[in-house]
C-alpha cells in the first residue's frame, strides 16, 4: 500500500454498507471536536470571567478552572484519535460545570 492509498483510507468515510447517509470521516471528526472544545473553552473563560467580577470565591475559580482543564483534555484526545471518548467527556463535564455552578455557587 502506498502512501497515497494510506492517505485515501484516512479519509474515507466510515460507513455501515446498507445506509446511504454522509458521516464524517475520521479527520473531519477530530477537527470538529477540537473546533467545540476551543469553543467550549473560550465561552468557560468568558463566564469565569464574569462570575470573578460578580463574586470572588474559590468555588467559582476551581469549577470553571476544571472546565477549561476538561476542554484542554478533549482538544488532546481529539488530536490523538479518541474522538468519541473527547466527545462524552465534553458533554458529560461541560454539563456538570453548568449543574455544579447552578447547584453549589450561591
Amino acid at each position: 500500500m502506498s502512501t497515497s492509498d494510506q492517505d485515501q483510507a484516512v479519509d474515507t468515510p466510515i460507513a455501515a454498507p446498507d445506509t446511504e447517509e454522509r458521516r464524517l470521516t475520521p479527520r473531519q471528526a477530530r477537527r470538529l471536536r477540537i473546533v467545540l472544545s476551543s469553543v467550549g473553552m473560550a465561552a468557560m473563560a468568558v463566564v469565569l470571567g464574569l462570575r470573578i467580577a460578580s463574586r470572588s470565591s474559590v468555588l467559582v475559580v476551581g469549577v470553571y478552572g476544571l472546565a477549561l482543564i476538561l476542554c484542554g483534555i478533549v482538544i488532546e484526545l481529539s488530536r490523538n484519535g479518541r474522538t468519541r471518548l473527547g466527545s462524552w467527556l465534553l458533554g458529560i463535564g461541560l454539563v456538570a460545570a453548568i449543574g455544579a455552578d447552578w447547584l453549589l455557587i450561591p
